[in-house]
């Protein structure tokens, strides 16, 4: 089975009626937040809670915990792509740091799903291949305009990334600090800027 066969099975298990699909996106937003809070282990009943939907309708929406956060995981990775097209109307230098703090962003809330996902899993490798289709041509376009390193790769600025979320912050604020000293590691011409 292809990555693209794999997502689209987590696909297929959105519901199609309205009211479904409530409790569905429901479920999807209080377990990002629940494993944001309380890591992979939290309770799938105070999921259940906070989205306002008996256990019952978790367990028919995501027959496993793994589902669940399979799916928790695509809708993260998806949403982190579909952001590249909102900044097509940014300066590519502008663009590709705006991407980047999102991607930051992204990674720090996902430690709890990659727990529970094994990282050499169908699911996992479609999801980092949209993940390097949505930012290689951000990367691509600061360098063609002068803005970034020419021979810095897409996989490059993902270890930069995975490096600076390795840790815990203390406060947002020093995370974003970390990360504005690697863009300008990143930057052609520091200094120029």
């Amino acid at each position: 089975m292809t990555g693209a066969e794999q997502l689209g099975e987590v696909f297929l298990r959105r519901p199609k009626r309205a009211d479904a699909r409530r409790n569905y996106d429901s479920l999807i937003a209080a377990a990002r937040e629940v494993f944001a809070e309380s890591g992979s282990g939290a309770s799938l009943e105070e999921v259940a809670r906070r989205a306002g939907v008996g256990i019952g309708t978790l367990y028919r929406n995501f027959p496993s915990r793994r589902d669940l956060f399979e799916a928790v995981y695509v809708e993260e990775v998806q949403a982190l792509s579909r952001s590249a097209a909102d900044l097509a109307d940014l300066p590519p230098w502008d663009a590709l740091v705006a991407w980047l703090h999102r991607f930051v962003a992204y990674v720090a809330t996902k430690r709890a799903l990659a727990e529970e996902l094994v990282h050499d899993s169908e699911v996992f490798r479609s999801c980092r291949i949209e993940i390097y289709a949505a930012g290689e041509p951000l990367l691509r376009r600061a360098q063609e305009a002068g803005a970034a390193r020419p021979d810095a790769s897409f996989e490059d600025v993902v270890r930069l990334i995975s490096g600076i979320t390795a840790y815990q912050f203390m406060e947002p604020a020093q995370r974003d600090r970390v990360l504005a000293m690697a863009l300008d590691g990143l930057r052609y011409g520091t200094g120029s800027r």
